[in-house]
């Protein structure tokens, strides 16, 4: 009976213990399934014709370069109008966050 409890309890123990390590930035909050976009910064109404995309991912190791800078590389920017963010999860097991740079 002991050992039964014991299951039960680390069973109920586990999912406390690995949720939470892939979480992301989120206006709304992280749930079991998160998939949202959001502003981080604006500069005057610009606009641009150019668009650059950087994101790191998180699952088992966590890679990647979400940095504005890296943005602005990716889509070849100089003047940087705005910058967003779109952020996705999974239970906390697998998630991504990106930066995007609109400018010219």
């Amino acid at each position: 009976m002991a050992h039964r409890a014991r299951i039960l309890v680390l069973s109920l123990l586990a999912p406390l213990v690995f949720t939470g390590c892939a979480m992301v930035v989120s206006p709304v909050g992280n749930a079991i399934y998160t998939q949202v976009k959001g502003p981080i910064d604006a500069e005057a109404a610009k606009g641009g014709s150019k668009q650059g995309r950087a994101c790191n991912y998180v699952g088992v190791v966590a890679i990647g370069d979400a940095s504005i800078e890296a943005a602005k590389k990716h889509g070849g920017i100089t003047n940087v109008s705005t910058v967003d963010h779109e952020s996705f999860s999974v239970m906390g097991v697998y998630s991504h966050f990106c930066t995007l740079v609109v400018g010219e």
